[in-house]
């Protein structure tokens, strides 16, 4: 898994950049999406992992499936990648894109971890006091597990607020070993 993310790391760098330098940092985004889409498909894995298959053949595989105007810049990264033999890192080059993508919108991705389904009102409240406290926009990830008893626990980069039963049940059990 760490490999994959260090193959994709330089694609997904100069995608970005071109996407910056041109202004279609959305177009990028969508376009990263879809590949991923086609990528992981069974049936298309088929087909990338052939040895039948040129890296100009897939190439054009991929660019079909696209209902937009062909772009060079594309086709070009798409090309790149089937004859590197990388096409299945694009999910990894998509994660990675939107990272940077968000980093330079000046957003920050906190992962909400609640013991409860949190209802939209919930999370609209907790989402303005967390932007408060971190004094940053935030787009939340949310997942729920019930082992935090009550409570959530928001991790946004390497900052954690622990605000659940399980995290304070964890802070008094080490308070009374020492």
């Amino acid at each position: 898994m760490a490999e994959s993310v260090t193959i994709a790391r330089p694609y997904a760098q100069a995608v970005f950049r071109l996407a910056r330098e041109t202004g279609k940092q959305s177009v990028w985004s969508e376009r990263l999406e879809r590949l991923s889409a086609i990528v992981v498909d069974p049936e298309m894995a088929k087909i990338v992992g052939n040895p039948r298959f040129s890296a100009g053949q897939v190439t054009e595989l991929f660019i079909s499936l696209f209902s937009e105007e062909k772009d060079q810049d594309l086709a070009k990264f798409v090309g790149l990648l089937a004859e590197n033999e990388r096409l299945s890192v694009l999910p990894d080059i998509r994660d990675i894109y939107e990272q940077l993508k968000s980093a330079d919108e000046g957003i920050r991705e906190a992962e909400i971890t609640s013991a409860f389904p949190l209802d939209d009102a919930q999370l609209d409240n907790l989402m303005k006091e967390l932007e408060a406290h971190f004094a940053t926009r935030l787009e939340a990830r949310v997942r729920v597990d019930a082992r935090l008893i009550g409570g959530v626990r928001v991790a946004v980069g390497d900052q954690i607020l622990d605000a659940s039963v399980r995290g304070k049940l964890d802070a008094m059990a080490a308070a009374l070993k020492n």
